[in-house]
């Protein structure tokens, strides 16, 4: 599992934060609160994270209200930023700019296709010197059609959260 899932299991708001414009606020936050070391990296918090203790992951859900109130102090709202962080490059359509963004993307998830069509009926055979190579890019061009998927029809994750957080006045 993500690291970055489990906090934003137990500690909604840092993951919340964690996915948005304010990340770099969050992995500090954690970085000196959780590890108590400032100059800690994003890595060094996924381990701890990962391999926490129920203890552990108690301090991060208190470590959340903290962040949450901090946030407030800041008059900062983490959900409306993540939502509109997202909402952003959704608005490019109302202006008429996304004749670029859908030629690439057809162009992409149809290149997708076609590829592993050809390398699925034999069109296309990797040499065992290029096979892992080959698998490697597949692998990689696969993990980017969510995100172009998401990119036109929104992401559901956490949408209740996101709902609820816009409705706050």
């Amino acid at each position: 599992m993500d690291w970055k899932a489990i906090v934003k299991s137990v500690a909604p708001t840092l993951g919340a934060a964690l996915g948005g414009p304010v990340a770099g606020t969050a992995v500090k936050f954690l970085a000196d609160q959780f590890l108590g070391d400032a100059d800690a990296q994003e890595q060094d918090i996924a381990e701890l994270v990962l391999n926490a203790s129920p203890e552990k992951l108690l301090e991060l859900r208190s470590l959340d209200n903290q962040f949450k109130v901090k946030m407030r102090e800041l008059d900062i709202d983490v959900y409306r930023l993540e939502v509109e962080d997202r909402k952003s490059a959704r608005d490019m359509g109302a202006k008429g700019g996304l004749m670029a963004q859908m030629a690439l993307s057809a162009l992409f998830i149809v290149g997708y296709f076609v590829l592993t069509l050809a390398l699925f009926s034999g069109w296309i055979t990797l040499t065992p010197a290029i096979e892992k190579t080959g698998t490697l890019m597949l692998g990689v061009i696969t993990g980017a059609i969510p995100m172009i998927l998401q990119f036109w029809f929104g992401s559901s994750q956490g949408s209740k959260e996101k709902t609820q957080a816009l409705a706050k006045p």
